[in-house]
This record gives C-alpha cells, structure tokens and sequence, in this order.
C-alpha cells in the first residue's frame, strides 16, 4: 500500500503543483491589476462644504466675521449692518437664529472682537460698538479714530486685526480714477495701526486694494493684494514698519513728518522690468513673499487665515489660508524665511463656495466660517451672498504638503509615503520659471518665461521627501512645480498636483551630488517636460478675429453694436438681435476696472468655451484667454480697463442663439449674453 500511495501521488503532484501554480498565477495578476489600479482623488473627499440658512429678508452680504466667548458668530455686511448668529454651527439639527446688533452703519468691510467689545471699521471709521442696557442691541456706537474720504466708491477700508502687541491693523484702499488709482483722502493706500488708547500710527505704504490680512505663528503681518495698476497679480506680502509695497500713489503722504516711508512718487521707475529687480536697486520697495498666478490661483485675493492650533483641516499647521472673491475658492501657502526674508509655496486647497469669498474665521470645532458677497464685483460662486462652513472628515489628502527652497533646486514633502518608481520617473516632473512686469498699466502678461531642467531626482528613505536638482533658477522668479506623475504608495493621484513658489533668496547649505542612482535622462525628461507644457491657442488675428472691414463687404456695415460693461462682471448688454448673414461691426469698450473680453460661441458651448479657457492656464493670457476650439465663432482680444476695440464678423447663416461670454478666467459663469439671429 505504501509503494502504491506514493506512485499515486507522483501522479498527483503534478496535476497539484499544476492547480497551485495556475492559482498562483491567477492571484499575481489580480496584485498586479490592483497595482496598476490609480485612485483619483476629489477635494470633496476630504473637505465638506456645508451653508448656513440665511432667512430670505436679510441680506448677508459678508463684510467681517468674529465669534464671540458664547460662541456666537457676529458678521458684519456691505449694508451697514452687524447680525449675531446664535448656533451657526447648526448642532442637533436646530436652525441658527439671527439677531440685529447694530444698523446704519457705512459699509462695514471688517469686524473684531477685542477686549470685552465689538470694533467695526466702516469706510471712514474705526468704530466701537457696545450694549449698555443688556437688550441684545448696540446703543453705543463710538468713533476710536477716523480718517477722511473723497467719495469714490473704490475707498474701501478693511480690519480691524489685533498685532502681537495689542494694537489694531486697518489698510485702507486707493480710489480708483478712469483707470488707475489714486490716494484722494490723507493715508489712503497704507496700513495703519491703532493703539488701544485710539492713536494712529502709519505703518506701512504702498497698497492698492489689501482686502486681508493675518499674522503667521510668528506674529508676523501679512496682507493680500489685488491685480491692479502697478500689480501684477495676486500676492501675499510681509508687511514691516516702514515697508513700500508698490503703489506710488500713496506716496502722496510720505512727506508728512508722522511717515515712516520717506520714497517719493518720482522715486519709482516705471520700466517695465520685474519688481524684483526694481526693488534691488529702491531701497524700501518689498517684492511679494508669494505671487499668486492670475487666474490659475484666484483674481481677487481675499482673506488671510493662519492655521493655528484653532483649526482641524488636515496636516497642514502653521500655513496660511487665503480666500479669493473671485474664484470663490482658498488657497494654502507654506512659507518659509531665507536669509531673513519670507518666501514659499502656493497650492491649491479647495474650490466651489457659493458666492465670492472675503472672510474665513475658525469655529470653536476647528471648522471653517466662510463669508461671502458678490455684489458689485461679481464671482465664480453664482449667489450674491452666502455663509458657509468648511469641515475635514479626517482623511488625510495625498498633497504635497510643503515646498523648500534648496541650494541647487526644490524639495517637496509629500503628506503620505509615495510610490518610489512614480516618483523616481522624470516624466514625473516639471519645473517652469516666470515673473511679470512692474508697471503702471493694470496687471502684466507673464514675460521671460522658460524651462528648469531638473537633472537629478532623490527620494528620502521614508518616502515623504522628493529632492529636485534643478537647472535654471532665478531670482524673484515664481516657479511653476508640476508633479503630475507622482502616485502615493497606495497609489492615489495627489489631489492637487502643482504649486508655484516665489524665489526671493537662495539658501546655503549643501547641494546634491549627481550618481547614477539619481540623474535625470535628459531626452526623456525634455520630451516630458514639452509635452506638458504643449498647449494649443488661436492666431491673434484671422477669420475669428478681424479687426480691419473686409474689402469684399465694400464698405458697406448692416449693423454697428457698441457694447460695454457694468460693474459686477456684466456686459451692458445681455441680448443682440441680428439677421442671419449681415455684416456686423462689433465695437467693445471695456469701461470696468478688471479685464474683460468678448467670445462668440456656437449655440449651448458657452461653459465647454469657458471651461477650455480657465485650462490654458500659464499660456491664457498670450491668446487672449481664447482656447482653440470650432466652439468660438469671433472673439475680441483681452481688454484692460478702458480699452476698446472693434471686430467685424458676419452673423451665423443658421438661426438661433449663440451666446457671448467674457473667457478671462473666472468671469463667463456670470459674465454672458445672447446674440439671438434671425432669418
């Protein structure tokens, strides 16, 4: 029996080995199709959006936000008013209930709870607000210090945020003239501060429109500026005491004895050069600690929040957040300081807010408030005003959550273990520099734009660190970082997979040897690194845009339209009637104080336009913010605020309606019309 049992089992080991083998097989395959399996991860698996009712008679067109030792919310609104939310947080299903403190008041754009009261900064005040007889409502409205007005709408005053030492920041707008700002009333395009006694001090020079500001963990000033003349774009800035931003207009006060700035307006060049590069050579001109791309991270930088031990969203501590009005989203920047000096990263963090963001304060639960109004500036989020709340499930995100400066390139952490062969790909990669010009038009087009060859890729033992050897670094540059290939170990895609930091000074220290283990192949990286920067755009001029009367219409118009805008990102003009066939001159003024354009696009492809266009990102601006596509019929070029131009175009053959939009990022959600043909 013994011999027998064992032939049988020669006889049956193969055919065992043979099953096992096939089963083994058969789950290698299955590892290795869950391996190649990529998870793509959405900002809305991690952070929850929640609105807060607002009941239908009140207009809560959010201007400042403060909680208060109960834990109730005090917003203040562009109307004048101050309401207190008793429960926003909404616990045990109840409805919040609103209560009006205070009324009448001028545009209230700031609001803070210092010392036992209530400070509102209205537009030509700092004022206090108490409630002498306990019934809910403020009967004291006191005046701690005021400063003068002109009467231009654009004289915005913002605060007030308490500084380490107890004393009350206020920045207070330029007013805007035909097209560029001026300081009409004494400090107008400065920071101020406020003593708890009510004595002003100048602090600071320089603003145009500083919508926030926030100290880091530090006790450090930062404020956020707003595209504009003499501003580029979107920024963040550390603010010192007798610091100049930029903005020669309020140089109109430096000569007083109480000024700490002493440039004068004729002081500053007007070059065209990068401020960087002007500020070498102006002592006292501050370039931006962070530039925020235009467009690609906001239009209108809003508030600062500094996540501090108050808040819970995730593993970011110690970074700023920054709203944007209007793209109705937050970025998150991580900033770190070279050689004495503020720089860093800017990523974003999340998108879709109902209305245009101003002001984010901290909940009690680490929750974010988010306040909100689109009114006379218009914005992404379509409501003309909202409150809502930000909440982190406790998910960690795969994020690049930091980004330094190193002394031959960049080193990313990654908030979880990456996957090593992604990371280790040079495709992975790309590192593109750009800066702008510093000038007095409205904004700059992106100018001395090129490639940084990363030549060598160094991975840290833990998985959480990614070492880029970087040619082509400069100074006062932003550098675009793309780290679109990078899977996480579990192999999720990051779920924002770019972030732009702003080189003020290159550190010391060692750098990294190039081996064999960490060089770049050259040919393969270049190939990726064009492929990512490929982007297709329209020619400036042709069919789509002709901006001479064609010869064959022999002089002869059938229709001239003269369209121009209204604040609030409005044309002036939301429907065209047109034949089928005539010849159309199209004469568009930009009278606005933003940029604007006119795309005429194919019945119902008005979003699929909108949306190809915010894509273009880096290279939007040199074709007008106007993508390549069968979808746009005629377009003007991109306007800046009191420009004009006119295109000629023959009305569509075919009824119906075609809509215009304006394709400058963030504007054709609101931004549209109706050119209706008819036979």
């Amino acid at each position: 029996m013994k011999t027998l049992y064992t032939k049988r089992m020669k006889l049956i080991r193969p055919v065992v080995l043979i099953l096992l083998s096939s089963c083994i097989l058969t789950t290698s395959d299955t590892v290795a199709q869950q391996d190649t399996t990529v998870h793509v991860q959405k900002e809305e698996d991690f952070y929850t959006i929640q609105s807060v009712p607002i009941p239908d008679d009140i207009l809560l067109e959010v201007g400042g936000m403060t909680f208060l030792p109960n834990d109730e919310l005090a917003v203040s609104t562009r109307r004048g008013d101050v309401w207190i939310i008793t429960n926003p947080y909404m616990k045990n299903g109840a409805r919040p209930h609103y209560r009006l403190f205070a009324r009448g008041m001028h545009e209230v754009l700031g609001i803070n709870f210092i010392r036992g009261d209530i400070y509102a900064v209205q537009r030509s005040e700092l004022t206090r607000l108490r409630d002498l007889d306990g019934d809910g409502e403020a009967d004291e409205y006191t005046t701690v210090y005021s400063w003068p007005l002109a009467g231009n709408y654009h004289e915005f005053a913002y605060g007030p945020v308490l500084d380490k030492d107890g004393n009350m920041i206020i920045t207070l707008n330029l007013a805007w003239v035909r097209d560029h700002g001026e300081s009409l009333s004494k400090w107008h395009g400065w920071m101020i501060k406020i003593s708890p006694d009510g004595k002003m001090t100048p602090f600071a020079a320089g603003m145009r429109s500083p919508a926030g500001m926030g100290l880091n963990d530090q006790g450090d000033i930062f404020y956020s500026e707003n595209q504009g003349d003499w501003v580029a774009s979107g920024s963040i800035t550390h603010v010192a005491a007798g610091d100049f931003v930029g903005n020669p207009a309020s140089l109109v006060w430096s000569g007083l004895p109480e000024s700490n700035v002493k440039l004068k307006k004729e002081d500053i060049p007007d070059t065209n050069e990068p401020k960087y590069d002007v500020a070498q050579r102006v002592p006292g001109l501050k370039p931006p600690s962070v530039w925020f791309p235009h467009t690609i991270l906001g239009i209108s930088t809003s508030d600062i929040l500094n996540y501090n031990d108050e808040g819970k969203m995730g593993p970011f501590k110690g970074q700023l957040l920054v709203g944007d009005q209007g793209q109705s989203k937050i970025m998150r920047v991580y900033l770190e300081k070279v050689k004495g000096v503020y720089q860093g990263a800017v990523f974003p963090f999340r998108e879709g807010f109902s209305s245009g963001i101003l002001r984010m304060k901290w909940g009690s639960d680490g929750s974010m408030f988010v306040g909100m109004t689109s009114r006379g500036w218009g914005s992404t989020g379509k409501a003309r005003y909202g409150l809502q709340r930000l909440s982190w499930n406790g998910k960690t995100p795969f994020e690049m959550e930091k980004i330094e400066a190193r002394p031959d390139g960049f080193e990313i952490t990654f908030t979880q273990p990456i996957d090593v062969t992604s990371a280790r790909n040079a495709s992975s990669f790309a590192v593109t520099r750009f800066t702008y010009q510093y000038h007095h038009n409205y904004g700059s087009p992106i100018i001395n734009s090129g490639s940084c060859p990363v030549r060598a890729i160094e991975v840290s033992a833990d998985r959480r660190k990614v070492r880029l050897l970087v040619d082509s670094l400069k100074l006062g540059y932003i550098h675009e970082i793309k780290a679109e290939g990078v899977l996480s170990a579990e192999r999720n895609t990051l779920l924002h997979d770019f972030g732009y930091y702003t080189l003020n000074q290159i550190p010391e220290g060692s750098k990294l040897a190039i081996t064999s283990n960490n060089r770049v192949q050259l040919a393969q990286h270049q190939h990726a690194a064009n492929k990512t920067s490929r982007t297709s755009v329209p020619a400036t001029t042709g069919s789509k845009r002709t901006i001479k009367m064609p010869a064959s219409w022999n002089n002869k118009v059938d229709r001239t339209i003269v369209m121009g805008t209204k604040p609030g990102l409005r044309f002036d003009q939301t429907t065209l009637t047109v034949k089928a066939g005539q010849h159309i001159k199209l004469v568009f003024n930009n009278n606005d104080d933003m940029m604007h354009n006119i795309v005429i696009a194919r019945p119902g492809a008005a979003n699929t336009v909108g949306e190809a266009a915010t894509k273009l990102g880096l290279a939007g601006e040199k074709v007008s913010y106007v993508p390549e596509t069968q979808d746009v019929l005629y377009y003007t070029r991109l306007l800046g605020p009191t420009q004009s131009e006119t295109i000629y175009f023959t009305a569509p053959l075919q009824p119906g309606t075609y809509p215009y939009i304006c394709t400058f990022p963030g504007h054709y959600q609101v931004m549209r019309g109706e050119l209706i043909v008819t036979r």
